[in-house]
């Protein structure tokens, strides 16, 4: 069965009892008819969020779980769930609901279109009205000008958590922790295209964000020095031929 998976969906989630039953559903709406699976990977809940999903795995038998046994991050739960996928194509959401899963099949199709870019590993979403509150965005569009413009990675959200990508190219990338909001960058920087695609944004649904703008900014500060260094260091051989 796992050699006719066409698409895994990765779902990091942490402390989100509240949405995670409607997000199930809606992925099982959205990718009806396909090959597919989707991986919610618990990062170590301190609610029922794990109680919840084992409840639907009788209904949506294409649900899997996995759980850390310690809390370790979006980023490291987004790594978990994409080694344990069993499909070469991962797409990813955020487990608050605020990314629709209803832009998944358009992500993928621009993906693996036969007309696709020579090299092309990722398509990236991109908020075209975000509903967060006015701090929120003041906080995100000064992080976004800062990370662009020294990375020049031409992305303009790179906080945006729904994305399709090939996952042995993501395998590929350096892990470190809050890896997921520069993977455009670190994509390309090992040779791959991205493309970006505007999706749907959507308010929260339950619960309370696990994010600051202070505590981002903190983060990003010493992060995009490390991606900086992470770029420079990086020798690209541009594939290799057996001789």
């Amino acid at each position: 069965m796992a050699d006719s998976l066409e698409f895994s969906v990765v779902v990091p989630v942490h402390n989100e009892s509240g949405n995670v039953g409607q997000l199930v559903a809606e992925i099982a709406k959205a990718l009806d008819g396909r090959a597919y699976e989707m991986v919610f990977v618990d990062d170590c809940s301190s609610d029922d969020t794990r109680a919840k999903l084992i409840a639907l795995k009788t209904q949506y038998p294409m649900l899997r779980i996995l759980s850390h046994r310690n809390n370790a991050g979006q980023s490291r739960a987004i790594r978990t769930g994409i080694q344990g996928a069993r499909a070469p194509i991962i797409g990813t959401l955020d487990g608050d609901g605020q990314n629709d899963p209803a832009d998944l099949p358009d992500l993928y199709r621009q993906m693996t279109r036969a007309d696709a870019p020579h090299g092309l590993k990722m398509v990236m979403g991109r908020r075209a009205s975000r509903k967060d509150t006015a701090w929120k965005r003041f906080g995100s569009r000064f992080a976004n000008r800062i990370r662009k413009r020294l990375l020049r990675d031409d992305c303009d959200d790179s906080g945006c958590g729904i994305k399709v990508m090939d996952r042995a190219a993501y395998l590929q990338l350096p892990y470190f922790d809050h890896m997921h909001r520069y993977m455009p960058a670190l994509m390309r920087a090992d040779g791959h295209e991205v493309e970006f695609r505007d999706v749907n944004h959507r308010p929260r649904g339950t619960g309370k964000s696990n994010y600051t703008n202070f505590g981002r900014l903190a983060d990003a500060l010493s992060d995009l020095r490390g991606v900086m260094w992470l770029i420079r260091r990086r020798r690209n051989p541009g594939g290799a031929d057996e001789v």
